[in-house]
């Protein structure tokens, strides 16, 4: 869930006669239709494929026609390693993506690609023999396959069709097909299922030995695992229906094991790891070295995690790292430890902050890396030549972002070093050899600014400045964003920002709309670049915009971040109901106009913050919301909440379905029918609770969409009746 965090939009009010109007003294008005559009989105690069060389990196080119090398040093191509015009045997118009192989002698291009959730996708895929200069199917079987994997020397490429796992061998142009109890809705080989998916961001569960003789696998049976099924209206007299798995909390797991397939004798082995029953592997991967299998598991309370290396032939597995929480274990770290062939390192909270920590093969702990009272936020990885580590840290500010790095004697060193010296955030993409790194940064006032730099920080290009934006928001009217922290009743101090607008008058009374989101390690309240919908309300409707981050959020280390376990929705919505009464109490905010809205997370905590509150709140609009959690997932629920089972108190109390009765303010309930993810069972059943409770309330649906609501038109139709809601009931 928290992955939505990225597509959540700050919205509001707005006068629609205002739209007619085009200028002002102060520059042009927003328009709820540009912002809708993007017009205000900040320009990114191409997506970047590093090279294994270090000293390069591959791009699609703008019409998807060719891929092109690019030089680190200047940015700039060098070399056409694809071109849709130039091949030889099959034509096509354009590809949609593609994979390099470790010699630079083949690539797979794909076509025809078809989304299934959130990451997984099946596609055309065809082999692209460089030498050759020839295209052509990658499977001689019909239908698209899923995750295309090349072997580390290059000479086959691993993949999945109908649940079942294939091996094309480019020398002998033959394919094998190494696992045939792939079976919907039953067995399940090299892929992951909806939750993996989605709660631990795997799809591809394959991996090669570093000689390419073993290939290693995750099997999972999902039988046992409830299926859930969504109505698809489509103008048919009859609608049909979609079902998959989907187990929500305390219900059945799919049943997972690793196994590894052995290309010289041709036969499969399932490796000895110990697990639970009900436990989860969210991570297998090759070590450089051949015997050394990495193995990753959690218990189902995810607050013990074990890594083992297994021999893939005699299938011994050894403990090597271990790590455990009285709450849980994030499951980033686990997807982020990084190996090398003599170390491998790993993020723990073990001290109370997310810190790196350096092993040795054995699992023996050589030093910890990173230390203070500040979290490290991703983690880039380490050069096993100079044991370098880099990383990015929240050590300035909960706020702000900065990539460093720490050499072999502990001297850290700060990368993301701007011209201006402008505060912001900070995000890195390293070259295979850590020598260079595309560096991304925004602030509140500054739209991506994109170079390429050394690893002294020194910038070597700017690849994307934003200029044309930052001249388009210089002629428009944009109010700025104010940062500022307070204490709530608890002694707590809460970091947010606050949008007024541009002819904001002190000795006016305005009203309020909170955004928030409110999700285990999420943030909203950051010095990032983004004009949303809370621009464009403060304009248009003279509203104040506020936001704060309430505890559980991240950046503030551990015990911040994990005091919500056990009862969300509890300290969430306190937080809220607190921030709502500061702002009360300053002399230019409207007392009895503060309104408050979420997406998700933010749509659930909305409503818990609705029904835990009397006379704070005039208006909230909750979109799809999570209204008990006993419909959402296993993975994500039961890592903070455990399952109903084990915590029903704890499920009773943060369950908005069962405070229906307590519901305070004028409510908007929004849900797409097709959302796979916080199914629309939530507001149903929601609502009936509100209408037996007697509390009156208003219900958008959109048929076939899902948890995003995607699309231009679908957006704007979503924030105009967003908007009109607001007027009437706020």
């Amino acid at each position: 869930m928290k992955k939505y965090l990225l597509i959540l939009i700050c919205l509001m009010g707005m006068n629609l006669q205002a739209q007619n109007n085009t200028q002002t003294h102060n520059g042009a008005f927003l328009q709820l239709r540009d912002i809708v559009d993007g017009k205000f989105n900040a320009k990114g690069i191409s997506a970047m494929q590093a090279m294994p060389d270090g000293e390069h990196y591959t791009v699609l080119s703008a019409d998807k026609k060719a891929i092109l090398k690019h030089a680190y040093k200047t940015g700039k191509p060098v070399d056409t390693l694809f071109h849709v015009d130039k091949v030889r045997e099959t034509k096509l118009d354009a590809i949609q993506g593609y994979a390099l192989d470790s010699r630079g002698f083949r690539i797979l291009v794909w076509n025809e690609k078809e989304e299934i959730y959130r990451r997984s996708w099946r596609a055309v895929v065809y082999d692209y023999d460089v030498r050759r200069n020839f295209l052509k199917p990658l499977s001689d079987t019909k239908g698209k396959i899923m995750i295309p994997t090349f072997s580390p020397d290059g000479r086959m490429a691993a993949f999945v069709r109908d649940n079942n796992i294939w091996i094309k061998k480019f020398d002998y142009d033959t394919e094998i097909q190494i696992t045939k109890d792939g079976s919907a809705g039953k067995i399940i080989n090299g892929i992951t299922d909806w939750v993996y998916e989605e709660e631990f961001s795997q799809t591809n569960m394959l991996s090669w030995s570093s000689d390419s003789r073993f290939l290693a696998f995750l099997k999972s049976d999902e039988t046992d695992v409830p299926t859930y099924a969504m109505q698809l209206f489509d103008g048919r007299l009859y609608p049909d229906s979609y079902s998959y798995k989907y187990p929500t909390a305390g219900q059945n797991n799919s049943k997972v094991g690793c196994y590894v397939y052995n290309l010289d004798t041709k036969d499969t082995k399932k490796m000895q790891v110990p697990l639970d029953a009900d436990g989860y592997i969210p991570s297998i991967r090759f070590t450089p070295n051949i015997d050394q299998l990495a193995v990753m598991t959690l218990n189902r309370h995810q607050n013990n995690f074990n890594m083992y290396f297994v021999n893939p032939k005699s299938t011994v597995a050894k403990l090597v790292l271990h790590d455990e929480s009285e709450q849980y274990i994030p499951e980033d770290w686990i997807l982020e430890l990084k190996f090398s062939a003599n170390n491998f390192a790993y993020v723990s909270e073990k001290d109370g902050f997310a810190h790196i920590y350096m092993y040795a093969m054995t699992g023996a702990l050589e030093k910890q890396v990173t230390t203070g009272q500040w979290d490290v936020t991703k983690f880039y990885g380490f050069n096993p030549d100079t044991k370098a580590v880099y990383f990015q840290s929240a050590e300035e500010s909960p706020l702000r972002r900065s990539i460093y790095k720490v050499d072999t004697k502990g001297v850290k060193t700060k990368l993301s070093t701007q011209a201006l010296m402008q505060a912001g955030t900070n995000n890195a993409n390293f070259s295979t050899n850590y020598k260079y790194f595309v560096n991304t940064f925004s602030n509140t006032t500054t739209p991506n600014f994109i170079t390429i730099r050394d690893d002294q920080g020194k910038e070597l290009v700017v690849l994307k400045d934003n200029k044309e934006l930052q001249a388009a928001l210089s002629e428009t009217r944009l109010p700025n964003k104010e940062f500022f922290t307070f204490r709530t009743e608890n002694g707590d101090e809460l970091n947010g920002w606050m949008i007024k607008p541009t002819n904001f008058n002190a000795s006016k009374r305005y009203p309020v709309l909170m955004v928030q989101y409110s999700g285990p390690n999420s943030q909203r309240v950051l010095d990032a670049y983004g004009i949303d919908w809370e621009c464009y309300l403060a304009e248009q409707e003279g509203y104040i915009i506020a936001c704060v981050d309430g505890r559980g959020t991240g950046a503030r280390g551990a015990q911040f971040r994990k005091c919500t376990y056990l009862q969300l929705g509890i300290k969430e919505s306190d937080d809220q109901i607190s921030a709502a009464k500061y702002l009360a109490g300053q002399s230019f905010v409207d007392k009895n106009r503060i309104a408050i809205w979420g997406w998700s997370f933010g749509g659930f905590n909305t409503l818990m913050a609705l029904s835990r509150s009397k006379n704070i709140f005039k208006a909230g609009i909750a979109v799809a919301p999570v209204t008990d959690w006993k419909y959402y997932d296993s993975v994500y629920t039961e890592r903070y909440m455990r399952t109903p089972n084990e915590n029903a108190a704890g499920y009773k109390a943060g369950s908005p379905l069962e405070l229906a009765d307590n519901l305070n303010g004028n409510l908007l309930i929004v849900h797409g029918t097709s959302d796979d993810n916080v199914h629309v069972t939530n507001t149903m059943d929601y609502t009936t609770a509100l209408v037996k409770a007697g509390k009156e309330f208003e219900m958008q649906l959109y048929p076939n969409k899902n948890h995003s609501l995607l699309g231009s038109d679908t957006r704007y139709n979503l924030y105009s009746r967003i908007i009109k809601f607001l007027k009437a009931n706020n």
